[in-house]
């Protein structure tokens, strides 16, 4: 179940010929109505790319009937041509949908400052157009797949409305946003002020929260429109406990898959001063090499994990060294800043999935940052991504 689960809305995945490899490289998502609300959330990296700033104009008036998607070329650093393939893109795909191109979201994933083959993802946009069907949300999730291994949708139900949604990401994970190409859809009757409303609250605890290694992309986009088919108007605090849960679901999806990784990471905070406060310490451990490193050999060395800790400013997370208490998957092996159980007990390797758990005794706040180890695999598949 995908981005077509909600009533209203029909998707497609098609090969444009953008990849060399000849996989699906294209998607579009149209939004059928009755409503046609839109909301979205871009990247904070000041450097984006032609379809960010496209598309940062399309959703300032909260109208959204259709997302362009294509992995194969991010459109970065590519000057006013650039611009003009966005720009394109919209108004071929308009003139196949009979809307406004000013209501199309473009964007695009994959190498920064190569020149798009807009010919070919325009020719595409007509194949995926005649493709186009409420079936199509797996395959629209696979097209915009880049380093990805795996296909990554949710659908969260609710009493006769739901959302749906797909994403794509494994690489260049960190903060505001992580780095991904998000479409979030419902059938639910909102206005768009409590779509974006609900929207930013979700990606601020959710995709804001996952780390694989402190990259911050130029493209990242979620997007989220509403086409109100259902008939049902959901409380404020039902609608945004969906979209939340919904990119819940797929942030984690995103670090399961980061490239080249063997565990995935929550690094909780409690006892902190402040929310603040918590996400500062959380991500200085996240974004720790040696820490992440130790992890993928295994090696519960909490000695890197507080070192991390003590690298937070004492004006960002204030807290008494002497104090700090480190949990690994339930073992309290740092007690009051110094060594407690024996870390050899532990058997990372078992697990997947570890939990650091840091009291910082300072406060009431708590907050938790996903993160993975640094493995082999990904150092090489990042030397050798562009050749």
């Amino acid at each position: 179940m995908s981005i077509t689960a909600p009533a209203g809305f029909r998707a497609a995945g098609v090969t444009a010929g953008l990849k060399a490899s000849g996989k699906p490289d294209l998607a579009l998502v149209v939004n059928d109505g009755p409503q046609h609300v839109g909301a979205a959330v871009f990247t904070s990296n000041r450097v984006v790319g032609a379809p960010v700033t496209w598309s940062r104009q399309v959703v300032a008036d909260g109208v959204v009937n259709a997302v362009v998607l294509n992995s194969g070329g991010a459109n970065v650093a590519t000057g006013p041509e650039g611009f003009g393939h966005a720009h394109a893109t919209a108004e071929r795909a308009a003139d196949l949908l009979g809307i406004s191109a000013a209501d199309v979201v473009v964007c695009s994933t994959g190498l920064i400052g190569v020149p798009l083959a807009a010919d070919r993802l325009l020719a595409g946009l007509d194949v995926a157009a005649a493709a186009l069907g409420t079936d199509g949300g797996e395959a629209a999730a696979t097209a915009i797949m880049t380093t990805d291994t795996v296909a990554k949708t949710t659908h969260v139900p609710g009493a006769g409305w739901s959302v749906g949604g797909m994403a794509k990401g494994a690489g260049m994970l960190a903060p505001a946003l992580a780095t991904m190409l998000v479409v979030l859809t419902t059938d639910a009757v909102v206005d768009a002020a409590t779509a974006d409303a609900a929207l930013r609250d979700a990606v601020g605890t959710t995709f804001d929260r996952i780390d694989s290694d402190g990259c911050m992309s130029t493209s990242d986009t979620v997007v989220l429109m509403s086409s109100g088919a259902s008939g049902i108007t959901p409380t404020p605090e039902d609608f945004a406990e969906a979209v939340r849960s919904a990119c819940a679901t797929l942030a984690r999806a995103l670090i399961a898959d980061a490239e080249g990784s063997t565990h995935d990471i929550a690094v909780e905070v409690v006892g902190a001063t402040d929310t603040g406060a918590a996400v500062a310490v959380a991500r200085a451990v996240t974004r720790s090499n040696l820490f992440k490193a130790a992890m993928f050999g295994n090696d519960p060395n909490w000695g890197r994990i507080i070192a991390q800790v003590g690298t937070v400013p004492e004006d960002v997370a204030p807290f008494d060294p002497a104090r700090l208490d480190v949990s690994i998957n339930g073992l309290l092996i740092c007690r009051a800043g110094g060594a407690h159980e024996d870390p050899a007990q532990l058997d990372l390797a078992a697990d997947r999935e570890v939990h650091v758990r840091i009291d910082l005794h300072a406060g009431d706040a708590a907050a938790t940052v996903w993160t993975n180890d640094l493995s082999h695999a990904y150092v090489h598949e990042n030397s050798a991504y562009s050749t």
